[in-house]
């Protein structure tokens, strides 16, 4: 299986700049995943999730706070 590769809008990060997976935006259901894991994507525009393989990035033209 493919691991999913989810496309974010700045907003909707967290204040840190990140998202937390498993994220229910990658239709994930938290009982049956793995440990919640941090993952900073405003840093770079995208993050992979250790665990899962479930790459976060933010979609074209999207900026978060004063990163460009």
């Amino acid at each position: 299986m493919k691991n999913p590769n989810i496309q974010l809008l700045a907003k909707e990060l967290n204040a840190q700049g990140g998202v937390f997976c498993p994220s229910a935006q990658a239709d994930m259901k938290l009982w049956n995943s793995h440990p919640k894991v941090y993952l900073d994507v405003a840093h770079t525009g995208q993050a992979k999730c250790p665990y899962c393989g479930t790459v976060y990035q933010l979609k074209d033209g999207e900026h978060f706070g004063g990163h460009h």
